[in-house]
């Protein structure tokens, strides 16, 4: 009887953690993440085949993410899991280890993000990206590139500095 070769993948990969504090009220930051991503989202952060004019996020659960391309194409990113002003915004990561939408939700990560107040006017933003493993084979290599420093770490930074200017 031949062997079978089995690929083993991790039960479950650690989450992706970061957090920032800004000097913003929870609705401010909430606002300027979602509603405003636009202009904080970087245009070299796409997987349209051409370049990015826009990024939308319809606020709402069920809504899609997704960037208008110049050459006229919608590619959508992702899904909204749960919206709940000011607090919590939950979206489904529809984008492949290959860096192409996946459509099919059982393959896709998860991107939650938490905006917790403090008594002295900064808000708490903590993301985490989890369910890596759902990416199947290549699902380290995704959880690599979104730890790195152009991942979200540097995305923070450019929300913060959004805020910042607000």
């Amino acid at each position: 009887m031949p062997e079978q070769s089995t690929i083993s993948l991790p039960a479950a990969l650690e989450p992706v953690r970061k957090s920032i504090r800004v000097r913003a009220t929870a609705a401010q930051a909430f606002h300027v993440f979602t509603e405003e991503m636009d202009s904080w989202w970087p245009r070299t952060h796409h997987i349209g085949s051409s370049p990015m004019k826009r990024v939308v996020v319809e606020g709402r659960a069920g809504g899609s993410i997704y960037t208008d391309q110049e050459d006229g194409t919608v590619c959508p990113w992702g899904q909204v899991l749960a919206w709940e002003p000011p607090h919590r915004f939950l979206f489904a990561w529809m984008i492949s280890p290959d860096w192409q939408h996946e459509n099919d939700l059982t393959k896709c990560s998860e991107v939650e993000i938490l905006f917790t107040s403090a008594d002295d006017g900064t808000t708490l933003v903590e993301l985490e990206h989890r369910n890596l493993q759902r990416h199947g084979g290549a699902c380290t290599n995704m959880r690599e590139m979104v730890s790195a420093e152009g991942g979200w770490s540097g995305l923070l930074q450019l929300f913060a500095a959004k805020l910042e200017k607000n």
